[in-house]
């Protein structure tokens, strides 16, 4: 701003016919031009990775009132579980016949065998026609729970689908849990809905997961795979998710012949 005043100032000074651009000097309006692209680039630069933070914190906020419905998901399943995918405010639009997509996060247990604290999220974007049937002109908020090593390593290739790449059912809720059935039960992943208020199991058989690398790039500064993020450690971020489910599920409780 100094040098706008002065420059002002110095143009009110000089004598008529002997302005700045008759001497060779850049006229005002290509200072402020100048400066206008340089705030405008300082603020596209702070932006960047900000509509992730805030995807992270939305599937934060829709995890923790799913884990506080009652009777809602089970506890025992989350404990065997050695990933979680959150997809908050999925919308139905016009994609083809019924499709949608969805925006998320998925988070995983570190080490070898799926047995440390939460690690880095990754963001994943889920799509397929087979949501928009579940969405019926709704929001809705999609968790996945990815219940063995075989349906983790499924999801850290660049895209999966569901149902052909990883076996997947409507996942048991309350206390029908203890008597899912077998299909439930050999599931890698197991899937859930909230709408209205409404939590269930819902099927996403022929939906597609698949890592956002844009989205990660963004956050995280450089490229990253999902597989770096997940299994390598080399993300960060998203603390408050990553907090939720260490408070909610700090322990690995999977059988360990199936973390083999």
């Amino acid at each position: 701003m100094p040098l706008f005043l002065t420059t002002v100032r110095v143009e009110k000074q000089m004598p008529p016919g002997n302005n700045a651009s008759e001497r060779g000097q850049p006229p005002m309006r290509a200072i402020v031009g100048v400066l206008i692209v340089i705030m405008s680039g300082a603020v596209l630069f702070a932006s960047e990775g900000d509509d992730e933070r805030e995807r992270l914190e939305n599937s934060a906020v829709v995890l923790e009132e799913i884990l506080n419905i009652p009777d809602g998901l089970p506890k025992e399943l989350l404990n065997r579980a050695e990933c979680v995918a959150i997809m908050p405010s999925v919308k139905k639009f016009a994609l083809g016949v019924g499709g949608s997509y969805g925006k998320g996060a998925l988070v995983c247990r570190t080490g070898e065998k799926f047995t440390g604290p939460w690690g880095a999220p990754a963001m994943y974007r889920l799509e397929g026609a087979s949501i928009g049937f579940q969405l019926g002109g709704q929001a809705t908020d999609f968790l996945l729970l990815i219940m063995n090593p075989k349906g983790a390593d499924s999801l850290l290739k660049s895209k999966v689908k569901l149902g052909a790449d990883a076996a997947v059912a409507a996942g048991p809720k309350g206390r029908a849990a203890m008597a899912a059935t077998d299909a439930a039960m050999r599931a890698e992943i197991l899937t859930y809905s909230r709408s209205r208020g409404l939590f269930a199991g819902v099927s996403l058989e022929g939906s597609t997961l698949r890592e956002d690398s844009g989205a990660n790039e963004s956050l995280y500064g450089h490229k990253l795979s999902a597989r770096e993020i997940v299994r390598e450690g080399k993300g960060g971020g998203g603390q408050r998710l990553v907090g939720i489910l260490q408070k909610a599920s700090p322990k690995n409780e999977s059988d360990p012949v199936s973390l083999k």
